[in-house]
């Protein structure tokens, strides 16, 4: 346990470190690794100071290293990778629930790295293969997209490395005690080692977001909570659509605002005429599967609390969805306005949202989108919850979908956990079977992780403000792993050799997907990693799978075996790969390919990557080879000015397109944008055909404090 200690005069966030009132907090030393070598100090001296005042928490960390020169600093970017580079990170659990808690870090490089965590940041979500974080989303656990309003700095010289934060009460959700404890945990990375370590100790398996093991901030004398922010845009552009004949032009100007106001424990947020020009375009990828592929939420207006509103399966079966709202078939939908209520009340998590959209002719009528939601945390981990969602056709009322949800999870000593949905749907004209249930078993083990999932999905089970892959099916899922450490071989931290096997069968028993992969990966001392695999695919057709244009599997079911490698070097470096390579079976033929990527990095100001990715696939139906390519290239003039690219081509979508973006921020993302689009018809790569959009974005947003 630690106390902050109270000050009238903070310290000025530069990074220095030499304000006075440093020197009257008493220093919080005693960090221990959770890697490389468990329990065992930190290498190089580590001090954190702690102060606050009516408005803000200040935190300020020593971070002394005996070889400055082996500092990594990582991007100068906003939420950049943490694991590129050293950094130092808070999580505070402002509720002491020991689930759910916000965290802050910073590099070197002096970045602003926030999210948000709930659950301790297990979802229980099914990731994708040859997905990153961001890509997955929040998962139901971690929404590293969050963006609040705070303040760092850093500085280095000859004796290490120096973080100063300030974290406004406002930014927060607390209590209504003027006087409070709440959990925290401090972390630091030195990267050169690969090593982490905390504050309050964490056991190897777990990361920060294990709030159940941190420690204790008491003390805090805190200000009743009453805030109140307005932040509106303006925007102007210039488009050019080459879809309609003849061409044409238009200059759409645009005007809105998000405001938010908080009382006591609940938060109040408001839009209006909302626009997300600014939000980074999707990364393409390559789908040879007969599946809908997931893409994460990352407009800012719905990823504050994300995670009160998470409930399902993310990525197989999520009740609630927001990519659902403002966009059909990857069209925008223009968003009119609506609010979002959340926070405490009586002890439970408590989120009401409306919002209201537009027509786009052709495509989707006006909707009004309803979302309820309910959650109690308890002791040892556990929880309950409930969720209502509904859509409705603003001028037809009998177009309406809804969902019914609880669900819950039951924590088992530090190792166990149980988590379970139940959910049902209502659509008119669907009066099958509606509902929808899942229940994960979780063993988290530093030598014998694994979990066990069964899942049944009706084949009228449709949440359209949620995310399916799949309907009409039972799933289980089994995983064991067994982990291996080296502490004799330098060279090599750990290995975890581990087996998985799903399956999924309609309610006839016939198998749609069955998979068993055997893995053997080896984790470098430096981060670098190398995977050899053999998997068993089972795929059964009850229909023709159209795979490429022409191209028909015809009915059947399908066994392929298929030899693996992912691999990937020291991320830390300035330059790495990472990838996955494969050949073997595929359906009535074979399939060679796989994807990697390049990434080189000049100090914190210039980054660059490179994705490769193509499939080259022989059946007897038709040959066919997949190509999808992405550069990307950032220049960091500081953590809050930067310009970036992003260049994509997928012979799948037939498309090449080009979005760059420079920004000029604020706080909390807010600033001036520049965005220019582009986007043009590509059968082949070399044979770039009729341009299909272009555009020059400006918008300019600005948060104004009320009170």
């Amino acid at each position: 346990m630690t106390r902050p200690v109270a000050t009238d005069r903070p310290p000025v966030i530069d990074g220095l470190l030499d304000d006075e009132a440093w020197g009257a907090a008493e220093p919080v030393a005693g960090f221990v690794q959770r890697e490389p070598v468990e329990g065992r100090p930190v290498s190089e001296r580590t001090e954190v100071r702690i102060l606050m005042d009516g408005e803000a928490l200040y935190v300020g960390a020593w971070l002394y290293d005996g070889t400055p020169d082996g500092i990594v600093y990582g991007e100068r970017i906003r939420d950049a990778d943490l694991e590129q580079g050293d950094y130092f990170g808070v999580i505070l659990d402002t509720y002491r629930d020991r689930q759910n808690g916000f965290i802050f870090s910073t590099t070197p490089a002096g970045i602003e790295y926030d999210a948000q965590v709930v659950k301790e940041g297990t979802g229980g979500g099914v990731f994708q293969r040859g997905q990153n974080r961001q890509q997955a989303g929040s998962m139901g656990g971690l929404n590293v997209n969050w963006d609040g309003s705070w303040s760092v700095a850093t500085s280095r010289d000859e004796s290490g490395w120096y973080a100063e934060m300030r974290i406004p009460f406002s930014t927060l959700r607390y209590g209504s005690a003027a006087d409070q404890t709440w959990g925290m945990n401090l972390v630091r990375r030195i990267r050169r080692r690969n090593e982490e370590a905390f504050w309050s100790p964490v056991s190897r398996q777990f990361n920060l977001m294990r709030l159940s093991q941190a420690g204790d901030l008491a003390g805090l004398q805190l200000p009743a909570q009453r805030a109140g922010t307005v932040t509106p845009f303006v925007l102007g552009s210039a488009d050019r659509s080459w879809v309609v004949e003849p061409a044409e032009t238009s200059y759409p100007k645009e005007f809105g605002a998000d405001a938010k106001l908080s009382f006591g424990s609940l938060t109040l947020d408001l839009t209006a005429n909302t626009d997300f020009a600014q939000v980074e375009v999707d990364e393409q990828r390559t789908n040879l599967t007969r599946f809908p592929l997931f893409f994460p939420e990352k407009r800012p207006f719905f990823l504050e609390n994300a995670g009160l509103f998470s409930a399902g399966t993310p990525q197989a079966a999520d009740l609630f969805f927001t990519r659902r709202i403002g966009i059909s078939s990857g069209t925008p939908v223009p968003i009119l306005g609506g609010g979002r209520l959340s926070g405490r009340v009586a002890g439970l998590g408590v989120g009401l949202m409306q919002i209201f959209t537009d027509q786009v002719e052709g495509v989707v009528d006006e909707n009004a989108y309803s979302v309820a939601r309910a959650t109690k945390e308890l002791p040892n981990r556990s929880r309950a919850g409930a969720i209502f969602i509904q859509r409705r056709a603003t001028h037809d009322g009998a177009d309406v979908n809804r969902t019914y949800g609880l669900d819950g999870r039951l924590g088992i000593g530090q190792a166990w956990t149980v988590d379970a949905w139940l959910a049902r749907t209502e659509t008119p004209g669907l009066d099958g079977r509606d509902a929808g249930l899942t229940v994960l078993i979780t063993h988290d083990s530093q030598v014998w992780p694994g979990r066990i999932r069964i899942m049944q999905i009706g084949e009228d089970f449709n949440p359209e403000v949620g995310f399916v892959d799949r309907v009409g099916y039972r799933h289980i899922e089994i995983n064991q792993e067994r982990i291996f450490r080296f502490p004799n071989i330098s060279w090599l931290r750990e290995s975890n050799p581990h087996i998985t096997y799903r399956r999924y069968e309609d309610f006839d028993g016939f198998v749609e997907t069955g998979y068993l992969h055997l893995d053997a990966e080896l984790k470098f001392e430096g981060g670098g990693r190398f995977g050899p695999e053999l998997d068993v695919a089972d795929e059964g057709l009850k229909e023709p799978f159209e795979v490429s244009p022409g191209i028909f599997i015809p009915v059947g079911s399908y066994r392929s075996w298929i030899n693996g490698w992912d691999y990937g070097s020291d991320p830390s470096r300035p330059f790495s790969f990472l990838g996955r390579a494969e050949l073997g079976g595929f359906y009535t033929g074979n399939k060679y390919g796989g994807n990697v990527t390049f990434t080189y990095r000049r100090g914190e100001i210039l980054s660059t990557s490179l994705l490769v990715d193509h499939n080259i696939v022989r059946l007897p139906e038709g040959d066919f080879e997949t190509t999808l390519l992405g550069l990307r290239l950032a220049y960091f003039f500081t953590p809050r000015i930067f310009v970036q690219s992003l260049m994509q081509y997928s012979d799948q979508a037939d498309v090449w397109s080009a979005n760059v973006r420079f920004a000029w921020l604020s706080t909390a993302g807010t600033g001036l944008y520049v965005v220019y689009n582009d986007a043009r018809n590509a059968e082949r790569l070399r044979d770039f055909g009729e341009p299909v959009t272009r555009g020059l974005i400006v918008k300019y947003t600005r948060q104004f404090t009320l009170f």
